[in-house]
């Protein structure tokens, strides 16, 4: 029996709890994918996310966030320190490698700001539905619907009338 591991799929697409969530309990199996730096997705609410990411040992000038159509990208590049080589560390354990990490968002997720707090960078963002977009209610009318035939013929009827005045 063949197995598919979605994880990575949902790990990285915001604001699709819900098909991640359909898919995961149709496949009911767990993932132990992990990737650097290690983040939280966090849902605040019905429309508002959060995703935080423990990025320590950067500082806000080298981290970079970037949303391009439905994709966050956020990129952090250590700034390089003189004499930094391995001088005077007898065991060096905290990653200060540079990273690029994409999420794919959901339809109208916008970012709406981001803060970097004791190594934690926060991003927040919010499901903006557009006014077009929304369910409207429609009026109903009573009585039997005028027919485009009928319509037409006072359409032109009219026009004829109007014609033969002048």
């Amino acid at each position: 029996m063949l197995t598919y591991d979605f994880s990575p799929l949902y790990r990285t697409a915001v604001g699709f709890d819900r098909l991640a969530r359909l898919v995961d309990s149709a496949l009911d199996h767990e993932s132990s994918m992990t990737g650097y730096p290690p983040y939280n997705i966090e849902q605040a609410g019905d429309k508002k996310y959060r995703i935080t990411l423990a990025v320590a040992g950067f500082s806000e000038g080298d981290l970079e966030i970037e949303m391009k159509e439905n994709k966050l990208t956020v990129t952090g590049k250590k700034s390089e320190e003189k004499g930094d080589e391995g001088e005077g560390y007898l065991y060096k354990g905290i990653a200060e490698r540079d990273f690029v990490h994409s999420f794919q968002l959901a339809d109208y997720v916008k970012v709406t700001g981001a803060n970097l707090d004791n190594g934690l960078l926060t991003i927040d963002l919010e499901r903006e539905i557009p006014e077009e977009s929304k369910p409207r209610s429609i009026e109903i009318k009573s009585g039997a619907p005028e027919s485009l035939v009928e319509k037409a013929k006072k359409i032109i009827g009219g026009k004829a009338s109007k014609k033969e005045a002048a």
